[in-house]
């Protein structure tokens, strides 16, 4: 995976570059419209081997302590409306940029959990700990509404664990095992202008 590799940081520096302008303007809105916190979200979660790495996003929540929980729907009252337009266009992970150019994730790949979710991974499933972590990929884009669709079921957490994130290790797992680096580049075409994509033969 050694294009892989050098697509990552190539293209990554190159977006930093590029959307600085947009970086200013979003940076300049949280500080407006969400005083009280940081612009930038840090938070550790479980990265390439198990290893943890500080992931950065834009703020798009109330400044109140939060739980560090994986559920989004659990945070969803703290969401504010700046907060979710951000989340609506993927503008609040355009800072994750930095985690790509400096090697802690890739522009494809597994989205990271926080610890706890990947330390109950078993047998084949810990495979997937294999891959660094994405800014996009299969399961991000079959679950793209994630956050709406557990505000759907009377359970969250248990819909998330029994259903959901299986699912997302499937998904991972077979693309560990396909890999092909043109999938990568729709994956990311689909990402930016919001398609669905076929993958592992599963229809949309």
């Amino acid at each position: 995976m050694k294009i892989k590799y050098l697509f990552d940081r190539v293209v990554s520096l190159i977006g930093l570059i590029c959307l600085s302008p947009v970086f200013l303007v979003v940076a300049i809105l949280i500080r407006v419209k969400m005083p009280g916190g940081p612009v930038i979200f840090r938070q550790k979660r479980v990265g390439l081997h198990g290893r943890l790495f500080t992931i950065y996003k834009f703020r798009s929540m109330s400044a109140a302590p939060s739980d560090n929980l994986s559920i989004a729907a659990a945070e969803q009252n703290r969401i504010t409306p700046l907060g979710e337009k951000l989340r609506r266009y993927k503008l609040d992970e355009l800072p994750e940029l930095w985690n790509v150019f400096i090697g802690d994730m890739s522009f494809v790949g597994p989205r990271p959990d926080v610890p706890g979710y990947a330390d109950q991974l078993q047998g084949e499933d810990r495979e997937i700990l294999e891959l660094r972590p994405g800014i996009t990929g299969p399961a991000s884009l079959k679950y793209r509404d994630e956050e709406y669709m557990l505000l759907q079921v009377d359970d969250p957490k248990k819909y998330n664990d029994e259903v959901i994130y299986p699912d997302k290790v499937r998904l991972n797992l077979y693309y560990l095992h396909h890999y092909s680096f043109w999938k990568d580049i729709e994956m990311i075409a689909c990402t930016v202008f919001g398609h669905k994509m076929n993958y592992a033969g599963e229809k949309i």
